[in-house]
């Protein structure tokens, strides 16, 4: 089912939706696991379904086009925020500390997560925007579930697109790549192998608040190696595990991120655009 929430009214409902519970219980004792999914977790506004669920069909596989979303130089007016060169866009932020030198490593024209040293954050900030991002989870990378080649792209530092091992790897539906994680999973799944890259081309409308009321979440249409996968789809709120995400006002523009889920995720390619919406120019 497709649900789209426009307007004050709709929009308001969002941001009316109370935080469910986080897991009271230890890892070991939830209902369900990180590669089935969970019986256990609340359901999602607007849909049939759990957050994770475990009935949930994943996305059929299809095959991208040969080389299809990969080097896709930036138009004039877009901000390379990685080159292959160096990390002079970004900061790094570890958990709980202050904003320090990234320790992330540069090398062969990309960058390599360095586990539990914090994510990555623009210094600059962005709100309605064209992103280019390619990754690639590395050959050596083991796990199952959610622990192979997680990582995340992170619109203003809270509303995430998942990035994961999907071509082979099994997860819930709602936390494979592609997906706006525990809300909307990708329409299909193009994933390449493991040791090759992938890409992603994102557009994104970031939400409107009048003082702290929500008016109008935020959007996202996704292409996963030339293949459309979210189609408008709107954020709940701040990205969580096992809840259902509500917003918190925020500014108009906020930074980029790419998380740090203690595994190493390789990224090159990276260059933005800021858009103006429609009326609003």
């Amino acid at each position: 089912m497709r649900v789209l929430f426009v307007g004050a009214m709709a929009a308001a409902l969002w941001s009316q939706q109370p935080p469910a519970a986080a897991p009271a219980k230890p890892a070991e004792e939830l209902a369900g696991d990180d590669t089935n999914g969970y019986t256990d977790t609340p359901r999602i506004p607007g849909q049939r379904w759990r957050v994770h669920d475990v009935d949930r069909p994943r996305p059929p596989k299809v095959t991208p086009g040969a080389g299809a979303g990969l080097n896709t130089p930036p138009p004039s007016d877009a901000i390379v925020l990685f080159n292959g060169k160096d990390l002079s866009q970004w900061i790094s932020e570890a958990r709980g500390g202050k904003p320090q030198a990234p320790k992330w490593k540069v090398e062969n024209g990309y960058v390599e997560i360095v586990p539990k040293t914090g994510r990555l954050v623009t210094k600059e900030k962005f709100g309605d925007c064209q992103l280019h991002v390619e990754w690639m989870i590395p050959k050596s990378a083991g796990g199952t579930g959610q622990s192979r080649g997680n990582s995340g792209v992170e619109l203003m530092r809270r509303y995430e697109i998942q990035v994961l091992e999907s071509n082979q790897n099994l997860t819930y539906a709602d936390g494979g790549a592609g997906a706006i994680y525990g809300v909307w999973p990708p329409m299909v799944n193009p994933a390449r192998p493991q040791g090759e890259w992938n890409a992603y081309d994102i557009f994104f409308q970031a939400p409107r608040f009048e003082g702290e009321t929500l008016v109008q979440p935020a959007v996202l249409t996704l292409f996963f190696n030339g293949v459309l996968v979210q189609d408008h789809k709107a954020y709940l709120g701040t990205t969580v595990w096992r809840r259902v995400g509500t917003y918190r006002a925020h500014a108009a523009e906020e930074p980029l991120s790419l998380q740090d889920h203690n595994q190493a995720v390789r990224f090159r390619n990276i260059w933005i655009r800021r858009l103006g919406r429609s009326g609003e120019n």
